[in-house]
């Protein structure tokens, strides 16, 4: 199943509006977005969040005002001072604002995103949340939908893990064999798809963010959320995330006469192509894949 997680579910992580920007928070990652346009993916800038910025909450504002949703009540409560609480009042919201998995302000609008529908991830445009007076609904790029948390599951596909078959071993003799083999197998992280992710965004060169590491944080990220929202419940921050390399490992083993033997490495992926592959391996006589899972749960 794919995704967006939504913001009650994940700690620090928003969307806020500042004159012509938008801005996508994750405290989790150390890092926040920057775009003039998610639905054509314009001007995206990565840049690091400051520490005393990290895992706040945020209430948009628009029209001089600021807005509290209270999704759960199915109200919000409005107020020019979040201080003092001045010239405040609480209203219903319309139903049509109250399933929003983000909401954010500018000057003259509120916006919320919607959860993925057949029509894809959207954000809608509007002017008052009681009534529901909605301008416009949009689209939103994928280079903005892998910053977002699941955002991998819309883009690429669900993740998923499991065990893949990369070696087997006869024995047609007569008489028991013992064998010497090697293994070649692949380990780490595939570059060249986890690349994809950041390839439109500029990321700031004077932060202690890279390109490399954010894709590396993302994908994990994405592998420990559970499968509702994409995931595959697993911790895959202790597995060897250096760039994919091809190595050769020697297995001895003992085959009984007509015994076949199975040579399995676990794999993580999403859609359909794995993009980390474990360094462990398992050997079985059966041909069905071992089922623990090599990996912590998240």
């Amino acid at each position: 199943m794919a995704g967006i997680i939504p913001r009650r579910k994940i700690k620090g992580v928003d969307f806020c509006g500042l004159s012509y920007y938008y801005y996508i928070i994750r405290s989790d990652l150390g890092c926040y977005m920057r775009a003039s346009n998610f639905n054509k993916g314009s001007d995206l800038s990565i840049h690091a969040l400051h520490p005393a910025c990290r895992n706040g909450d945020h209430y948009l504002s628009g029209f001089g005002w600021f807005y509290i949703i209270f999704q759960g009540k199915g109200t919000y409560r409005k107020t020019t001072d979040l201080s003092k609480d001045s010239r405040s009042d609480e209203y219903p919201l319309h139903p049509n604002c109250r399933d929003g998995l983000y909401y954010w302000g500018l000057p003259d609008h509120y916006y919320f995103l919607k959860p993925a529908s057949k029509w894809g991830v959207q954000y809608y445009k509007g002017t008052n949340f009681n009534k529901d007076e909605c301008t416009a609904v949009y689209s939103v790029h994928p280079d903005v939908l892998n910053f977002l948390p699941g955002g991998l599951s819309i883009t690429n596909g669900p993740a998923f893990g499991k065990w893949v078959n990369i070696k087997s071993v006869d024995n047609d003799s007569p008489t028991p064999v013992s064998f010497l083999k090697k293994v070649t197998k692949k380990v780490g992280y595939n570059k060249e798809k986890l690349s994809q992710i950041t390839h439109n965004w500029r990321i700031e060169t004077s932060g202690s963010i890279t390109s490399g590491k954010l894709e590396g944080l993302i994908s994990q990220y994405q592998f420990s959320f559970t499968a509702e929202y994409g995931g595959s419940s697993v911790n895959a921050e202790k597995e060897n995330w250096n760039e994919e390399t091809v190595v050769e490992e020697q297995i001895t083993f003992d085959l009984k006469p007509n015994e076949r033997l199975y040579v399995w490495q676990y794999q993580l992926g999403l859609g359909s192509e794995p993009v980390l592959f474990c360094k462990d391996l398992k050997i079985t006589n059966k041909t069905n894949p071992p089922t623990e899972v090599p990996l912590p749960p998240a």
